[in-house]
């Protein structure tokens, strides 16, 4: 076989490994200095794939939104992303990381605002996928997101493709990293769901931050708290024009 196909073949294990939800094929490979992707604890028999059958979401109430930051503030403590995480003298503000971020919506004709939170939507159509040329942008079966940074080269065509502005370039040396959310200098990132929560059976840490707020659970289940929830008030997607069905959904937007 040759070194292509053998690279090939390996890049197909990798993505096997996590698309099926199990990491031991892909456990002690650094993508950088003393960063490793490991293999984390699941909340499902280890022999038991990531499977179809979930479709993880978050519902967003944004009548008990207010200005604080507490989402933003969770996610950068759990996963490593924030103050501190790059040499912040040379990132300009644009340039930043922001896997979540809070933002302003208002009515043009009343001036009405409202505060809501803005990340990766985990669409079900995600075009951040359709556009890389790598395969390295991806869906979980479960319907959560991610970017395998083995093989992301940094071309950022996923970050034009998406319309929610949900991932960032990483400019800069990064330190104070996480051994189970990993980073690398010339990738792009994004959230994750906080799978190494979520596989364990936890919420994600904005959840768990902002529980009077947010909403995490099983959108195929008709008894979980969140389609319970949907099915007493329901919902509205960012966007629902384009057809991309994010599993992020906001209550109180229709104003």
């Amino acid at each position: 076989m040759s070194n292509k196909a053998s690279n090939k073949e390996l890049v197909n294990q990798k993505r096997r490994a996590i698309l099926g939800g199990t990491a031991a094929a892909i456990t002690g490979a650094a993508i950088a200095p003393g960063v490793f992707l490991t293999e984390t604890a699941q909340a499902r028999p280890l022999d038991e794939p990531v499977n179809g059958k979930i479709r993880w979401g978050i519902l967003v109430n944004t009548n008990n939104c207010n200005d604080c930051n507490d989402c933003v503030i969770a996610c950068q403590e759990e996963n490593g992303w924030g103050i501190g995480s790059t040499d912040e003298q040379k990132s300009r503000p644009d340039q930043k990381a922001q896997w979540i971020r809070t933002v302003k919506v208002t009515n043009k004709k009343t001036g009405y605002t409202k505060t809501l939170p803005m990340f990766c939507q985990h669409c079900e159509n995600p075009p951040c996928v359709d556009v890389c040329p790598t395969g390295a942008s991806f869906k979980r079966a479960d319907g959560i997101v991610l970017v395998d940074k083995h093989i992301c080269i940094g071309c950022r065509y996923c970050m034009m493709a998406c319309p929610y502005k949900a991932r960032s370039f990483i400019h800069e040396k990064l330190t104070d990293q996480r051994s189970y959310a990993p980073r690398g200098i010339g990738t792009v990132e994004g959230c994750t769901l906080c799978i190494q929560r979520v596989d364990n059976g936890e919420d994600p840490a904005c959840v768990v931050a902002c529980s009077n707020s947010l909403i995490f659970g099983d959108l195929n289940d008709p008894d979980s708290e969140i389609s319970k929830e949907l099915a007493r008030n329901g919902g509205t997607q960012i966007r629902a024009d384009l057809r991309l069905n994010p599993g992020i959904i906001y209550q109180g937007l229709n104003f």
